[in-house]
């Protein structure tokens, strides 16, 4: 699609670079539930803005897709329905993706006009409307309402409007509560009358890596390594997603050393049960893109570096590659080219 053909809506969104949408998260993230807080920060981690806007002005995505090492399924594109399966708010997509695309098709000139730097101020808008129609609290809402509109900013309104809008949940999936999600994320393992008496190499603790699924488990060793745990399960993986490898678990991994990043992964719940991030680890995810933050105990995990001292729950995202480097250089490109534009106006 080209600009000229985009809606007010997309345009108006396009306007926000990457420093607004995360200031319009910052700001969202006190207003979601707590069920889906890490969830949220987890989803913008996964489909990064700024690589999108790097595919969208490449005029050979193919080579670049390549030249990032993209392995597995990066389009937003193909998962518009189900790239948030892992937020409690995915039950309310249907009902959500209708009211962003309505919100869109009647934004106007005078409201772009009005409202230029109220991102958030137009998620939680359409959150409590939805909220109202559905008679749900509005902090449920919140974060897959702002997970729809990055969507519909990535894929355009066409192709947002387009998807089905369909989600699956089993019926006990369904019935849960955010309050129980919680407390299943919270609970530790019972290592039994003798439990106070085990040394810690002999204690045990369950990874939960897909909560609607009660087979998406496996037990963790006292200060194992995640993936290192994740090779008990000797199903294979490789049938479901094709970047695991016979025998090595559902969580992709390749090099267990932090050189490639295939392994990184969201943290839902027990971020605090994971060891700190080692400087190998903080420099290695910073060069692959997935994380540049100061947090000792972040939600973007390598799951080959992460130890186990508690149960945790965590999201394995469908692609991994090798892009911060890149998106960096794009930066400062992009910094000189409005530098030298500016300087071109005042004189």
């Amino acid at each position: 699609m080209s600009r000229n053909s985009e809606s007010v809506f997309e345009n108006f969104l396009r306007r926000h670079d990457e420093a607004a949408w995360a200031g319009a998260l910052e700001s969202l993230l006190p207003a979601v539930h707590e069920v889906d807080r890490n969830a949220t920060s987890i989803w913008f981690a996964f489909f990064p803005l700024a690589l999108a806007r790097a595919f969208e002005q490449s005029n050979e995505p193919e080579q670049l897709a390549a030249r990032l090492l993209m392995q597995g399924n990066y389009r937003l594109d193909d998962q518009i329905d189900s790239s948030h399966a892992f937020l409690y708010g995915h039950r309310h997509w249907p009902e959500v993706k209708r009211a962003v695309a309505a919100h869109a098709t009647q934004f106007t000139e005078e409201t772009a006009a009005a409202d230029s730097a109220m991102l958030a101020a137009h998620v939680r808008q359409v959150a409590r409307e939805v909220a109202t129609q559905l008679k749900v609290e509005e902090s449920l809402l919140v974060g897959i309402t702002a997970v729809a509109f990055m969507t519909l900013r990535q894929v355009g309104l066409a192709a947002f409007a387009a998807s089905p809008g369909e989600v699956r949940l089993d019926g006990k999936t369904a019935r849960q509560s955010p309050e129980k999600i919680l407390r299943e994320r919270a609970k530790d393992d019972s290592q039994g009358l003798l439990g106070a008496f085990l040394r810690t190499t002999d204690k045990r603790w369950t990874v939960t890596w897909n909560e609607r699924d009660p087979t998406a488990r496996f037990q963790m060793i006292h200060h194992q390594e995640v993936a290192s745990a994740a090779a008990t399960d000797k199903r294979d993986w490789s049938q479901v997603d094709p970047r695991c490898t016979v025998d090595e678990g559902p969580i992709p991994v390749q090099c267990r050393s932090a050189s490639c990043g295939t392994c990184w992964v969201g943290v839902l719940g027990g971020a605090e049960k994971l060891t700190p991030v080692s400087p190998r680890e903080r420099k290695a995810m910073q060069l692959f893109g997935y994380v540049d933050t100061d947090d000792p105990q972040p939600t973007i995990r390598l799951a080959c570096q992460a130890q186990g001292e508690g149960a945790v729950s965590i999201v394995i995202p469908t692609w991994n590659g090798v892009f911060g480097k890149y998106l960096r250089r794009l930066r400062e490109e992009e910094a000189a080219e409005a530098s030298q534009g500016a300087q071109a106006v005042s004189q």
